[in-house]
Formats: C-alpha cells, sequence, structure tokens
C-alpha cells in the first residue's frame, strides 16, 4: 500500500504507468521485440515506478531520504539503458566464454541490488532474504557437504549468468511477467472499471443471497466470479471483502468466520480459469503446454476446492441457524437484464483461446470488447477518464509480480548454475526413500513454508525448480506434479502464522489474526486434500477417459463435502464424535482411486447417513 505522494511524483507515477500499459498494449496486439530487449524494457518500467511509488522513508514526504530513492532509480536506468547501448554486444558474446568489462562487472552487481531493493520495497524482506541465501550458496558450494557440494562460482560467473544472459533477471518469469500477466492485469483492471466487479456481487446474491448463509456464500461466489479477473488473494479480499463481510456480520455470522469466509474463498481465485494466478502463465512456459490447457487441468481442482468452501458455510449456517438476505437480495433477473453485458468479455477471452490465438492476442481483443459492450448502457460506460485510470491500475498491479519474477530469475539462475536443481531432486528422493507418500508430504509443507515468505508466483517457481522434478521421477505426471506445487503455494495464503488473505480479511472483519486464520483453515481443510487426490487420481485434471473424468470428480466431490461435514460438526443434522470420525475417514479414503477404496468411503458416508436418521427418530419419540 503506497500513501499519498507528493503531486509532482504521483503524476509523473501516473503517465509512467500509463505509458507501460501503452507499451505492453501495442506489444500484445503487435507482437514483442526480442525477448532480452521486451524483458529489459518491462523492468525498466516496474522498477522506475517501484522507486517512485514506495519511498525509502515512511514518509513520502521526507527531503532527507527521498533524494536516495532518485539514486536508485538513476543506477536502474542506468543499467538497463547500458543493456540497450550495448545490445548487439549482450546478445552476439558468447556466455562463459567472453570475459566481462569492468562496466559489465560492476551494473551487473549494481541492478542485481538494486533489484533486491525494490523487492525489499514492494513485496517485503522474505523474497530478498532467499535470493540473497542463494547467491551465497554459489560461492559457499566447496565448503557444503554432501549432496549440497559443487565447485563454487565467482563474482564474474554469478554476473555474467544473472545480468548478461536470458538465464537469470531477464529469464522465463521476467518473460511470462512482461508477455502474459501484465496484459491480463490490464484486462481485469479494465472489467473493475466498467463495473463488472459490483456486477459478479449482485449476481451472487441474486443467487445464493436468499438461502440459509446467504452473504456467506454471496463471498464464495463472488470471489470465484472476481478470481478469474484479478488472480490475487489479497485483492480479492480487499475488492469483495469490503461488501460481503459487513453483510455476513449483520446476519450472524461471527466476526473472525466471515474474515476467514472471505480469505479462503478470495484465495480459491488464483487457480480459478480463465484468468488465474501469475504463477499459472509461468507453468504453461515450464510445461511447454497452452495457456489454455494449463486452465483446462485446474478447473475440476478449482471446482472441488469453492464446493467444498460452500458446503463448509452451508453446514455452518445450519449449525447456526443463520438466516439469509430474504428481503434484500435482487432478483437474477434484473441483474442480468441490466449488466449481463458485462460478462460477454469474459466469454470472448475463452472462446478466443479455445479457438487457438495467444492468450496476448485473445486479451487485447477482450479489452476492446469491454470497452465497447460497456459502452452499451450509461451505468457502464467507460469515457477516456476510466480508461486511462485502468491503463494506470493495470501497470501498477503488475508491479509486485514484475520484481517478484525478476528477483525469482536469481534464484533459477544460481540453481542453473550450481546444478542445485539435480541435486535436491536427488536429495528428495532419498528422504523419501522413493516412495511418493513421504515426497508429496514434503513438498506439501515446502509449499506452504515458501508461500509464508514469498509470493505465489516466486514460491511456485522456486519449487518447480527444486521439488518437482523429485515428484516427476516418481511417476506424478508432469502437469499433477506442477499443480501440485502450484496449489500448495496458493494455499499458504490462509495458512498461519503468515497469512496475508486471512490479514486482509482480519482487518475488515475487525477480528483477531490466529482466530480467523484457524477458522479459515478449517473451512479451507478439504483444499489441503484437494492436490493429494488429483496426484493419486490424474482424471482429476482431464486426463484419462470421460468416463474415468466422471467418475473421479464424482468420488472426489463426495469426499471434499464429507470432509467439510467433518470440519464443521454438521452433516445432515450436528455430528457427535463416532460420525465426524467417520465422516472424516471415508472422506480420505476417497482421495485415494480404486474401486475397493471408493466403496468403503462410500459404505461410511452410509453409515453416517442412517446413524443421523436414527438418532433424529428417537429424538421424536422422546
Amino acid at each position: 500500500m503506497t500513501a499519498k505522494l507528493p503531486g509532482f511524483i504521483a503524476k509523473l507515477s501516473t503517465v509512467i504507468a500509463m505509458a507501460m500499459s501503452a507499451y505492453h498494449l501495442y506489444t500484445g496486439a503487435f507482437g514483442p521485440p526480442e525477448a532480452l530487449l521486451h524483458r529489459s524494457i518491462h523492468l525498466l518500467f516496474a522498477l522506475t515506478l517501484v522507486f517512485l511509488l514506495y519511498p525509502l522513508s515512511k514518509d513520502r514526504l521526507s527531503a532527507k531520504t527521498r533524494w536516495l530513492d532518485f539514486v536508485f532509480l538513476g543506477l536502474a536506468v542506468t543499467t538497463i539503458f547500458y543493456l540497450f547501448a550495448n545490445y548487439d554486444y549482450f546478445v552476439t558474446r558468447y556466455p562463459y566464454v567472453h570475459p566481462l568489462s569492468k562496466a559489465d562487472l560492476a551494473l551487473g552487481i549494481i541492478l542485481t541490488v538494486i533489484l533486491l531493493e525494490a523487492a525489499r520495497r514492494s513485496i517485503g524482506l522474505a523474497m530478498p532474504i532467499t535470493a540473497i541465501f542463494f547467491i551465497i550458496y554459489a560461492y559457499i558450494g566447496p565448503y557444503l557437504p554432501g549432496l549440497l557440494r559443487h565447485a563454487g562460482q565467482n563474482t564474474e560467473a554469478i554476473v555474467d549468468q544473472l545480468y548478461m544472459t536470458t538465464e537469470g533477471i531477464f529469464g522465463i518469469p521476467l518473460g511470462v511477467s512482461a508477455t502474459y500477466v501484465i496484459l491480463f492485469v490490464i484486462f481485469g483492471a479494465f472489467l473493475e472499471r466498467s463495473g463488472t466487479g459490483q456486477f459478479f456481487m449482485e449476481l451472487a446474491a441474486s443467487t445464493t443471497g436468499k438461502t440459509r448463509g446467504g452473504p456467506g456464500k454471496i463471498a464464495v461466489v463472488s470471489s470465484g466470479l472476481f478470481g478469474t479477473i484479478s488472480g490475487s488473494a489479497v485483492a480479492n479480499v480487499m475488492v469483495t471483502g469490503q461488501f460481503t463481510i459487513p453483510m455476513m456480520k449483520r446476519t450472524g455470522f461471527q466476526p473472525h468466520f466471515a474474515g476467514a469466509v472471505e480469505a479462503t474463498a478470495s484465495t480459491g481465485g488464483q487457480i480459478m480459469p480463465p484468468v488465474m494466478g501469475a504463477a499459472a502463465f509461468v507453468m504453461a512456459e515450464f510445461t511447454g503446454l497452452p495457456y489454455i490447457t494449463v486452465c483446462k487441468h485446474a478447473l475440476i481442482p478449482a471446482l472441488l476446492y469453492y464446493i467444498a468452501v460452500f458446503m463448509a458455510i452451508h453446514f455452518e449456517a445450519i449449525r447456526t441457524d443463520l438466516k439469509g438476505m430474504l428481503e434484500t437480495a435482487p432478483r437474477l433477473g434484473e441483474v442480468l437484464l441490466g449488466k449481463g453485458h458485462l460478462l460477454l468479455p469474459v466469454a470472448v477471452i475463452i472462446y478466443m483461446m479455445f479457438a487457438g490465438y495467444t492468450p496476448m492476442y485473445a486479451c487485447i481483443f477482450s479489452i476492446l470488447s469491454v470497452l465497447i459492450l460497456a459502452n452499451l448502457k450509461r451505468e457502464t460506460r467507460m469515457g477516456i477518464l476510466k480508461i486511462l485510470q485502468a491503463m494506470e491500475e493495470g501497470a501498477k498491479g503488475t508491479l509486485s509480480v514484475a520484481v517478484a519474477c525478476a528477483c525469482a530469475g536469481i534464484i533459477i539462475g544460481v540453481v542453473n548454475l550450481t546444478g542445485l536443481g539435480l541435486k535436491f531432486t536427488s536429495f528428495v528422493l532419498f528422504l523419501a526413500s522413493d516412495s511418493l507418500v513421504p515426497a508429496l508430504i514434503f513438498t506439501m509443507l515446502a509449499g506452504i513454508i515458501l508461500g509464508m515468505g514469498l509470493p505465489t508466483t516466486a514460491a511456485y517457481i522456486v519449487m518447480a525448480a527444486l521439488l518437482v522434478p523429485a515428484l516427476i521421477k516418481l511417476g506424478i505426471p508432469t502437469i499433477a506434479a506442477h499443480m501440485f506445487a502450484f496449489y500448495y503455494a496458493i494455499i499458504s495464503a490462509i495458512t498461519p502464522p503468515v497469512a496475508l488473505a486471512v490479514y486482509a480479511g482480519a482487518g475488515l472483519a475487525g477480528s483477531e489474526i490466529w482466530k480467523t486464520g484457524l477458522a479459515a483453515v478449517r473451512i479451507g481443510a478439504p483444499g489441503f486434500i484437494v492436490p493429494f487426490m488429483f496426484a493419486y487420481e490424474p482424471s482429476l485434471l482431464f486426463l484419462g477417459s470421460p468416463w474415468m473424468i466422471s467418475l473421479a470428480f464424482t468420488t472426489a466431490t463426495i469426499g471434499v463435502v464429507m470432509l467439510a461435514g467433518a470440519m464443521i460438526g454438521w452433516f445432515l443434522r450436528e455430528t457427535n464424535l463416532g460420525e465426524r470420525l467417520m465422516l472424516l475417514g471415508g472422506s480420505i479414503l476417497l482421495i485415494k482411486p480404486g474401486i475397493y477404496t471408493d466403496l468403503m468411503g462410500l459404505v461410511l458416508l452410509g453409515l453416517v447417513i442412517a446413524s443421523q436418521k436414527i438418532r433424529k427418530k428417537k429424538e421424536r419419540k422422546r
């Protein structure tokens, strides 16, 4: 969050942000320049805006430290302009063969330090500390034991890798941010400015508002819809939570539970197609799959997550006798008649990607469709001012992703330079004794821990480099291994002690963070199980025959509903300890594919239903 900036700096940052969006819209429509040039321009825009918007001093007007921000900005511009001025030299030299000049070495070191400082300002300490740890690892390799040992690298080799090639700072992660992520963020900004976010809220209210615990279900539906255009858990909470959390509290939800519902629902937006979190675009590059194919693989896990959260809220509403919005909920017909046209841009981007167009081209046409369709009605019309504001917000909304991706490039560069990826794969296989279950648990814990301190994209990139290859070697399909890591990097947003979505939800709800965090874990507990489901049953990722996919989805749905009931303590009625244990056991049995485990899980479900009906009859006779 940035405080109010001095007038000339605010205006300057606005102009630069608009220029950044204009450049990327142009390259999205007509094609980007060569990779190194495109990525460096993207990073130049991002670093410039970071040092303007996130000064060193918390006092934005302080002249004592403000000059340092311009020193950092000047150094950042110098390092990138040096690349522009010597572009032919950068792309024609032989890496690790041509010795670096003093200027190469000095400016490479400066850019690395500048980037770490930009990351500290925009996304916190965890990312730069992690990158520094990997740089230190590159130096101290000869002094490390066992699998971690390597020959060691000198400063020239490290700078060569990080600054002079597209294998470090200007690597694939930054390329994804420059080519895909920013266009989708701009698309989301245009949708939001057209009133689509408010429309999603009204659509959710009209479909679920009158049911038990309606405001909680509105949070689930609206956050899922908004997540398709946002891709950020915290942004999702801050946008939809301003409406849903007060509604939940007014209808009887406890403040901590209301904050937890919004945090959990918003977190799932990063895995909800068609516009997922930024890490999904990185996954497409790492796996070599089209982005729309990644969306297809993510669809069932995303649905299972939201079904589980929806049912947890439903069970809680019945258990605590919460009512819906019987009088204030809008009518579905009126909502669709008034703003239903705002759904069409989302349909356009889905159609174009399925039709084979590149994500960039589909995004450009979808932004144009927003402008055309929003102007069909006065209440959604976008004038020049709103268009410029959307361009500004789109660029500024990309800063944390761009800096995180560039910083992740440092980590990837060191991993490739030292061979750490292969060593770590061997290490994981050794710890897991070549068994899948320990490897999955180890990856899950690593994802949650990394995700606590790093942005989702950075956490996923580190896991993709170090842990995913081990899962693939143990026989998990490539997309399932990557999706497993992606899922846990996301779910960390609701896992205490560092749970950013929970912090945002608790702030809006006025509740205790730990109490809200524990409630979020309870509501989102099925989400911790879903990745194990598709790791063992890839049919949940649309891999296999239609029959197997349908069967896997059906049993998995039953499993997550049972787990939601076990966590909340309600199914057809309030559960006793035995019924709760049977629901928990049945849900776990339905995780592992196989006719026998599925049948045993369904038998336990039948026993719970029978037990609850028998208890109900006994109570009536009393």
